[in-house]
């Protein structure tokens, strides 16, 4: 009884919550549409400290501070945005405008046929819509196997039997993309400079040699990390220390 009472207490809670959710994104939403940046960046941030995990909610973020051209959190927003919808066309189009106001010109790298595959293909969905798609895919090969087994006609048996290889196949790719994914996600940690400008060292300590400057608004990824500092590598290769309250990861 105790248990079913429990679990009534936090379904009521979360639909509660939920609600309590969509109320301040509504009025966040008008304060937005009335030019009170500020004031709506307090009500989303609310939300996001409830622990919501949403492109829209991100976005809305960005562009408040985008509005208040403030360069490093409306990039930083625009950039979690899409890392939970890598599909949100809004969210990729505004980023394009906010990097322009970074001050770090950063030719990236060439990139492999595989990392180009990945990127544009693999990475423009989120891995748990892979797995959705093998589950579903997996659904659909039983069920034509099924009816591969009791049909009786010869025509219809060459279908069911082609049509659920390919739903087989179909999941075995979703499976390894999805578990490609979560890989990629895992290991690429990523963050946004948070500073005016910053010193690159060769070592994490304040003693050692500068390497590089970068300044607000530019992305790096996350190598490693040594106490307060971090290790990162910018996107033509340049690896540095820096200390760690110097950026933001996504």
């Amino acid at each position: 009884m105790k248990k079913i009472f429990f679990s009534i207490a936090l379904l009521f809670s979360l639909i509660v919550a939920s609600q309590t959710s969509n109320e301040l994104f509504s009025k966040a939403n008008n304060l937005y549409k009335n030019g009170e940046y500020t004031k709506a960046i307090e009500l989303y941030t609310s939300i996001e400290k409830e622990g919501l995990k949403s492109g829209d909610l991100f976005f809305n973020l960005g562009n408040c501070y985008y509005k208040l051209n403030k360069v490093a959190p409306s990039i930083y927003y625009y950039e979690k945005a899409l890392k939970v919808n890598p599909t949100h066309e809004d969210a990729s189009f505004n980023l394009a405008f906010a990097k322009r106001m970074t001050i770090d010109v950063i030719e990236e790298l060439p990139q492999t046929f595989l990392q180009r595959f990945s990127s544009n293909v693999i990475q423009k969905l989120p891995f748990d819509t892979w797995a959705i798609i093998a589950v579903l895919a997996s659904f659909l090969a039983s069920i034509l196997f099924l009816l591969y087994h009791f049909s009786t006609s010869s025509r219809k048996k060459l279908f069911y039997f082609n049509t659920s290889i390919l739903a087989a196949l179909v999941m075995a790719i979703s499976v390894f993309f999805a578990f490609h994914n979560y890989k990629t996600v895992q290991k690429n940690r990523t963050a946004i400079i948070f500073v005016d400008k910053v010193e690159i060292k060769n070592a994490p300590s304040t003693r050692s040699e500068v390497v590089f400057e970068l300044h607000e608004g530019t992305k790096v990824v996350i190598l490693d990390e040594l106490e307060n500092w971090q290790k990162i590598k910018i996107a033509d290769g340049k690896i540095g220390w820096i200390y760690a309250d110097d950026l933001k990861e996504i």
